[in-house]
């Protein structure tokens, strides 16, 4: 009789400290872990917020309102989920301390999706820029980033110079958005410095990537993560059409308005998943990786389904008037 033989778990079950020194940029097979996806859900919550604000607005028929605010909303989304994303692929251990880590600028993002509606509505207003809590949240995914860059930078002397270039553009950016905590500005001047941080934003990491060496962040592994952000976004979509089909029925009931309206929003989905996935990213990313990685990171974020105005990833939603139950009335999602 045969003695029973013990299965040794696998070594990446311990989650044991691993040294950072960065991820092969030729790994085979890299795909994006479930903590990455994971932390996107935290993005989906901060995107719906943001699209509900503005649906709000344009329902009131303050467009230009809803329009500063959802740009502004989106920037400071988008960026957040950037900086996490392109750090995880070129460094991501998957060890305790890196998903500790993670799990804090979880903690930030849904703080800054908190802030999300203060914010739109002081814009509404035309008074000061009142975005506290969202740069609270700020704080906590910077704080968390810093800690995560410094690591990098101790562990990987190879690249120490490009890890640093990213953290002292990460903290004067962020000293520039606590300024505007403290400060009384108007609409004009906080915009205005709102576009001079955005600049310092985007010039750390064209520093870091182009001058000092860069990070070894993976072609492909990148170019899915924004595939399944995309993805999300257009599930949104998919949610809007229902809930416009829904709103119709209710209306009027089953005519031919619920089939053009859910012929309008299958197909609008449809086409932005189909221009969106048109060009093979990660191949155009790769070889393209020393000169034009940035601009593609950028020019993706923002086009993007989720970032498409007047609503992220999501089709327009009926409101039914008070006043005239048969009549429809359109706002996005």
């Amino acid at each position: 009789m045969s003695e029973p033989t013990s299965i040794e778990p696998h070594p990446s079950a311990h989650h044991h400290v691993a040294r950072m020194s960065g991820r092969d940029t030729l790994e085979h097979h890299r795909t994006a872990t479930t903590l990455e996806l994971l932390f996107d859900l935290t993005f989906v919550i901060a995107f719906s917020l943001a699209a509900s604000q503005l649906a709000h607005l344009f329902a009131e028929g303050h467009f230009t309102a809803g329009l500063m605010g959802f740009g502004f909303a989106t920037f400071a989304i988008c960026w957040a989920w950037i900086n996490f994303s392109w750090f995880a692929s070129a460094y991501d251990t998957d060890d305790w301390i890196f998903r500790s880590v993670t799990m804090v600028q979880m903690v930030g993002v849904l703080i800054l999706a908190i802030g999300l509606p203060p914010m739109f509505e002081s814009i509404d207003k035309g008074e000061h820029l009142n975005n506290g809590v969202m740069v609270l949240g700020y704080v906590v995914m910077r704080v968390a980033m810093v800690f995560q860059w410094l690591r990098a930078s101790r562990q990987n002397p190879a690249r120490r110079q490009a890890c640093i270039a990213y953290v002292k553009a990460i903290s004067a950016a962020q000293l520039g958005w606590i300024v505007l905590i403290f400060f009384d500005f108007s609409l004009v001047v906080t915009f205005a410095m709102v576009v001079a941080l955005t600049a310092v934003e985007m010039v750390g990491p064209c520093i870091a990537e182009m001058r000092y060496g860069g990070t070894p962040w993976h072609a492909h592994h990148i170019a899915e993560r924004y595939g399944l952000l995309a993805i999300i976004a257009l599930g949104e979509g998919v949610v809007g059409t229902v809930a416009s089909i829904s709103a119709v029925v209710d209306g009027d009931g089953w005519n031919l308005d619920v089939a053009l309206v859910c012929l309008a929003g299958t197909g609008l989905t449809f086409g932005m998943w189909w221009i969106y996935f048109l060009l093979p990213s990660a191949e155009v990313l790769h070889h393209h990786r020393l000169k034009r990685s940035f601009v593609w990171a950028m020019a993706t974020s923002r086009s993007s389904p989720r970032s498409w105005p007047p609503a992220p990833g999501c089709m327009w939603r009926p409101i039914i008037s008070s006043t005239r139950p048969i009549s429809v009335r359109w706002r996005p999602c």
